[in-house]
């Protein structure tokens, strides 16, 4: 992804699919899994697991996808 644009219509662009997802949790914890972008906001997202792990949070801007703590496959 190279631009904050390119970010916000490619998660519009799979809401409500069914997506597999890297999440970097810091210090070497990262989490695999299957979500659904449930939610769009000019400023965030929400997203909801579709198996039971461990997240601490469940909303993500769409700056954390430019640093690469969260990734859609």
């Amino acid at each position: 992804m190279s631009n904050l644009i390119e970010v916000k219509q490619k998660v519009n662009d799979i809401k409500g699919k069914e997506v597999d997802c890297i999440i970097n949790k810091g210090r070497n914890k990262i989490v695999k899994t299957k979500v659904i972008v449930e939610q769009v906001y000019p400023s965030m997202f929400v997203i909801k697991p579709i198996i039971k792990v461990d997240l601490d949070r469940l909303s993500y801007s769409y700056n954390d996808m430019l640093c690469g703590d969260i990734k859609f496959l």
